[in-house]
């Protein structure tokens, strides 16, 4: 019994470490390419700018007094952009697990390694959440340079609730889209944008989900970055208590349970399949 246990304790400790060299292997790629993180903080910072002025400028644009609340306008769309800012990169560098592999020339030395696919995963699912939580907050420090933003209602903490379940089932569905660039080496990572503009159009980033075209406000329904978005509006403009963000959290959290098995065998199941069929090492 006490070499069972050891030996248990030697693989999660293996594991641990695994999923670990993938985390770290991944800040060290983005060390080596810091001069386009500039590049797409700047641009992340300047479009979400863009997009809160447009609430500045809205008296200038019609030549009149505006009949809304101009403050509550200018924090409807900061959150929008933080969330969608966080939950986007969640799901880009999730689902690029693959697209990396093939821009470093990694791919065979990497799925042929003797690590557990679920392990591999991990490792980059972790470090998609802490690149995605850092860069949300020096965005949103920035942008808190130029606004003044109201806090003293919100519910930082319900807030908090919804995003981290919203995390979860990103996590799942950027899994799945990871399964694109397997199959389909020649344009597998432009799909997984397109799904990623899909979201953007129809969750109501900058938008009630309301405004929508019936057809697609159906489709917004069950997008997990509105359930997201909605909570934490909730919670940071209204002040929603955490007993109320079961509407949002527990949606987010079945998605979740459900994408993250599924998601794990698809890959599994196109990884075989790439390698089978020899497009696993093809980049075009």
């Amino acid at each position: 019994m006490p070499n069972n246990m050891s030996r248990g304790l030697s693989t999660v400790r293996l594991h641990v470490l695994q999923t670990y060299a993938f985390l770290a292997r991944n800040w060290h790629l983005t060390r080596r390419y810091w001069g386009w993180e500039v590049v797409w903080f700047f641009y992340s910072l300047t479009s979400g700018l863009s997009v809160v002025f447009i609430a500045q400028g809205a008296e200038a644009l019609t030549g009149q007094e505006v009949g809304f609340d101009v403050q509550y306008l200018t924090m409807y769309l900061i959150i929008g952009t933080l969330v969608w800012r966080y939950l986007s990169a969640i799901f880009i560098l999730t689902s690029e697990v693959i697209a990396w592999e093939r821009w470093e020339g990694t791919i065979e030395y990497t799925l042929m390694a003797p690590v557990h696919r679920w392990v591999h995963l991990i490792g980059q699912t972790a470090y998609s959440l802490t690149y995605g939580l850092i860069s949300t907050l020096i965005i949103g420090i920035a942008m808190a340079l130029f606004f003044e933003l109201d806090l003293s209602n919100a519910n930082l903490l319900g807030a908090g609730v919804v995003i981290l379940a919203g995390s979860l089932s990103l996590v799942g569905i950027g899994i799945l889209a990871s399964i694109l660039p397997l199959l389909y080496p020649e344009r597998g990572a432009q799909m997984t944008n397109v799904v990623e503009a899909s979201f953007l159009l129809i969750s109501g980033v900058y938008y009630p989900v309301s405004v929508l075209p019936d057809w697609m406000e159906a489709i917004a329904r069950i997008s997990p970055v509105t359930y997201v978005l909605d909570g934490t509006r909730a919670a940071i403009l209204d002040g929603a208590p955490v007993s109320e963000m079961q509407q949002y959290v527990l949606p987010l959290l079945l998605l979740g349970v459900v994408t993250l098995p599924i998601g794990l065998r698809a890959f599994k199941a196109a990884e075989d399949y790439a390698k089978r069929t020899g497009k696993l090492k093809r980049v075009g």
